[in-house]
C-alpha cells in the first residue's frame, strides 16, 4: 500500500469524517438533513462519496441531499451496471482471470488506452491522497468511471465480448476491463470501503478484502499520452458530431456520408488520423476530409464574452469587442492555434484568450457546422438513396434486438425471420442482408406477402409484420 492511501485512511476513522488534526466535523452537516436517513436510503458510501467530492473534508458544504441520489446513481449506478455486463459475458464465457495475459503490446488500440487512462488515474488519485487533497482524487474515479470507462470503452468494446468463440481480441477485452474494475476498487476504498469490498470480493473469489491487497502502483510502460490525447480528440469530435445530428434531427442509426474538420495543428491531424476508424464507427459516417481553415467555405463570426473581459479592460471594453467582432479569418485562425491573439486599443495592447470570445461557425449548404473552443466539425447532411436503405436496415436490426428481449431469448440464441414489408424496405433489407442477419443472429430471413400471428414493428412511420422464432 502506498503513502497516498495510508495518509487519506488516517482523514476517514469508522465512517466519520475528520479534519487535518483528526477533530470531528460534524459542523459539514448541519442540523438540515438527517444524515442517518440520508445513510439508509442510499448507503453511507454514496453519503461519504458526495461529501468528499463536492468538498474537502475540513471545508463546510451547503449539503444537498439530491446530490447525494445524483452520485448513486449517476457514479455507483455506472460502476454497478459496467460490472454487471463483465459478470454476465464474463460467466457466459467461463472467462478465467488466471489465464496468461495477453501482452500489452499486443492489446489492441482501445484496450491500450484506456489501461494508459488507468495508468494515469493511478498516479493523480495517489499523488492527491498522498498531499491530503481527496476531492480531486474522488472526481478523478468518477470521471474516468463514467465517461472513459463505461460511456467510451465498454460501449465501443460491445461488439467484442458478443463475439463466438474465446479469441485473443475477445481475452484482451475481458482482461482489460477485468483489470480496470479491480483498481477502481482499489482506488475508491479509501472513500468508499464497503461498496469497493464487495466489488473487489466479486471480482476475485480468494480475496479477503480489497483492503488487504497493496495499493495500485501506475505501471509507466503502459502510459501513452500521445494516444490519450488521441482518445480525447475523438470524444471532443464525437461529441460535436452527436449534437449536429441532434440539430437537425438524424438519427445515429442513419449513416452520413462525410465529415470536415479543419484542422489548425499539424499533430492533432496526426492524433485524429489515429483513431480515424473509431469515430467513423461511432457517429456512424462514411468519411473524414482534413481541411484548411483558412479555407474559404469557412464563415466564422468571433463574439466577446463580456463577463471574461470586462474585469481585464475596463473602459476599452467597447474599442475592444468592436475590433473583436471584425477580426480577419487568419487572425481567428491565429486565435484558435495559439489561444491568444494581441489587439491594441489606443496604445494599449491587450491579450484576448480563446475563453474570452465565443467563436460561431456558420453552416455550409448542404452542411452543418458546430464549433468547441478551437475544435471545428461540418456535417454533411445529405441523404442519398443508399444511405437511406442502409439507415432502413439498422433501424430494422434495432426493432429485432428489441423483439429479442420482449421474448426472453439469450445473448446466444439463434433465429429464424419472417418478414412483410413494402418493397423498398424489403429492397434496403435483401441489400444488407448479411449485415443484419449477423447483427441479430437470424440463420434465415424469407419474405413474404401474407403474414398472420405476427409481431408488428414501426421503422419510422412504415408498419411492417414480423413473425421470430428460435432455432
Amino acid at each position: 500500500m502506498t503513502q497516498g492511501s495510508i495518509a487519506f485512511r488516517n482523514v476517514l476513522v469508522n465512517g466519520l469524517v475528520l479534519d487535518k488534526d483528526g477533530n470531528k466535523m460534524s459542523k459539514r452537516l448541519g442540523n438540515a438533513v438527517d444524515p442517518f436517513g440520508i445513510i439508509q436510503q442510499y448507503g453511507s458510501d454514496p453519503l461519504r462519496w458526495y461529501m468528499i467530492t463536492n468538498a474537502n473534508p475540513w471545508e463546510n458544504i451547503r449539503f444537498d441531499p439530491k446530490g447525494v441520489e445524483e452520485v448513486s446513481r449517476k457514479y455507483f449506478g455506472t460502476l454497478y451496471n459496467t460490472y454487471q455486463f463483465f459478470a454476465l459475458y464474463g460467466n457466459l464465457d467461463g472467462f478465467d482471470p488466471s489465464v496468461a495475459q495477453i501482452p500489452y503490446a499486443d492489446r489492441p488500440e482501445i484496450d491500450r488506452w484506456i489501461l494508459s487512462r488507468l495508468n494515469s488515474l493511478i498516479k493523480e488519485v495517489d499523488g492527491k491522497l498522498a498531499s491530503y487533497d481527496p476531492t480531486p482524487a474522488g472526481r478523478a474515479i468518477e470521471n474516468f468511471v463514467t465517461e472513459h470507462l463505461s460511456n467510451w470503452y465498454v460501449r465501443l468494446s460491445r461488439k467484442r465480448f458478443w463475439a463466438g468463440s474465446m479469441t485473443d481480441d475477445k481475452l484482451s477485452a475481458y482482461q482489460t476491463l477485468y483489470q480496470c474494475l479491480s483498481v477502481v476498487a482499489q482506488l475508491m476504498a479509501p472513500i468508499a470501503p464497503f461498496y469497493a469490498d464487495r466489488l473487489y470480493r466479486d471480482l476475485h473469489d480468494d480475496a479477503a478484502s480489497v483492503h488487504l491487497s497493496d495499493y495500485p502502483v501506475a505501471d509507466e510502460a503502459q502510459i501513452d499520452l500521445d494516444l490519450e490525447r488521441s482518445m480525447e480528440l475523438a470524444q471532443i469530435y464525437s461529441t460535436l458530431v452527436l449534437s449536429l445530428r441532434r440539430k437537425v434531427n438524424i438519427k445515429v442509426r442513419q449513416p452520413l456520408s462525410a465529415i470536415m474538420l479543419p484542422v489548425n495543428d499539424p499533430a492533432d491531424k496526426i492524433h485524429m488520423e489515429q483513431v480515424h476508424d473509431l469515430l467513423l464507427s461511432e457517429v456512424n459516417v462514411k468519411d473524414i476530409r482534413f481541411v484548411d481553415p483558412s479555407d474559404s467555405i469557412w464563415v466564422r463570426t468571433v463574439k466577446p464574452d463580456f463577463k471574461a473581459l470586462g474585469p481585464k479592460v475596463g473602459k476599452n471594453m467597447k474599442a475592444l469587442a468592436a475590433q473583436i467582432n471584425a477580426l480577419t479569418p487568419e487572425q481567428i485562425n491565429e486565435l484558435e492555434q495559439t489561444e491568444h491573439l494581441t489587439l491594441t486599443v489606443g496604445d494599449q495592447p491587450i491579450v484576448v484568450d480563446l475563453q474570452d470570445v465565443q467563436i460561431i461557425a456558420q453552416d455550409i449548404p448542404g452542411w452543418t457546422v458546430a464549433n468547441e473552443g478551437r475544435h471545428t466539425v461540418a456535417l454533411d447532411i445529405t441523404l442519398t438513396p443508399e444511405l437511406i436503405a442502409e439507415g432502413t436496415a439498422r433501424e430494422f436490426v434495432n426493432r429485432i434486438q428489441n423483439l429479442r428481449k420482449q421474448s426472453g431469448y439469450e445473448v446466444n440464441d439463434h433465429i429464424e425471420l419472417l418478414v412483410m414489408a413494402p418493397d423498398e424496405v424489403v429492397e434496403a433489407l435483401r441489400t444488407h442482408q448479411e449485415y443484419v442477419q449477423t447483427q441479430v443472429q437470424a440463420d434465415t430471413i424469407d419474405y413474404s406477402e401474407v403474414l398472420s400471428d405476427a409481431e408488428e414493428i414501426d421503422l419510422d412511420g412504415t408498419l411492417i409484420a414480423v413473425q421470430i422464432s428460435k432455432v
